[in-house]
């Protein structure tokens, strides 16, 4: 096949009706017009990936649909049948119980147009392509919170059904609002108990530090403030050096000096055993809860 979308030549399996990568060709919908669903969306027409007007959102709230069209300046409804009907990329954005609710009404509706992604916890791809009538190319995705702040990491797995460019484009979209890595499924649980469940655990340690900071006599503020940054800036060492982080830590350890002592509390702690357990823990709820009906 000779024809060109932008510039952009076409394997010869995709048919230009199936080929969405280019900006201009993107249309977008959520069933779900949540903060994680505003979010995504906000990332996508940030980025320049899709127009506000290629954008649409439905909820049967009408509070979340008009904080959604105020704050993306793009369509909305309360009908889940115009989504797929206006959009070619249908992103599942409500909670995992209602996904029988929200898809059985529409079932018929969906088509091998449709990209589905999913961002619901613990539904596993062989529920979400029976939800989608066997029809429609499913991807499922595991954000987390920081997703709303530009700052996400992602992991995502897709179906058999999926087409060669539905990878990159699943990635490029996702990576709008963060990083996005795919993974195989079974290692979704995974993903959820590290980064999904993550920010809880960094939370958690940047909360401590603060307390730790007013026993020493910081103001809260400064001491949270002066905590959460130092993560930051921590975390942005290991991610634009490349260099492994306890290279990075004997860095900062001199030898007799402050830090040294204070790792060596840490260890006493188990922070370390803590942390390893906390993701093992979180993956085997994770791989529980995708258990249940």
């Amino acid at each position: 096949m000779d024809q060109t979308i932008n510039q952009i030549a076409l394997p010869a399996s995709i048919s230009c009706d199936n080929y969405f990568l280019v900006s201009e060709e993107l249309s977008i919908g959520f069933i779900g017009a949540g903060k994680m669903a505003a979010a995504m969306a906000k990332g996508f027409v940030n980025s320049g990936l899709v127009k506000p007007s290629n954008l649409i959102a439905s909820d049967p709230i009408p509070a979340g649909r008009e904080a959604f069209r105020k704050d993306l300046k793009c369509k909305t409804t309360d009908s889940n049948a115009n989504v797929l009907t206006q959009a070619k990329i249908v992103f599942l954005a409500f909670k995992p119980h209602q996904l029988e609710e929200a898809t059985k009404p529409i079932r018929d509706q969906f088509n091998n147009d449709h990209l589905v992604v999913s961002i619901l916890a613990g539904v596993k791809l062989s529920k979400l392509n029976i939800a989608c009538g066997g029809r429609a190319r499913v991807v499922r995705v595991m954000p987390n919170t920081p997703a709303l702040v530009g700052e996400g990491a992602c992991g995502f797995a897709i179906s058999e059904s999926s087409l060669s460019t539905d990878s990159e484009l699943v990635k490029r979209l996702l990576s709008s609002v963060g990083i996005a890595y795919e993974v195989k499924e079974n290692l979704i649980d995974a993903i959820t108990g590290l980064s999904g469940s993550g920010p809880a655990y960094g939370y958690t340690v940047i909360d401590a530090l603060s307390d730790g900071g007013v026993a020493a006599g910081l103001p809260r503020d400064v001491a949270t403030k002066l905590a959460a940054q130092t993560m930051l800036g921590a975390a942005k060492m290991v991610l634009k050096t490349g260099r492994h982080p306890c290279e990075l830590k004997d860095m900062v350890c001199s030898p007799g000096g402050t830090t040294i002592e204070g790792i060596h509390e840490l260890e006493e702690g188990g922070i370390r055993s803590a942390l390893i357990n906390a993701v093992r823990a979180a993956t085997e709820r994770a791989t529980e809860l995708g258990k249940i009906d």
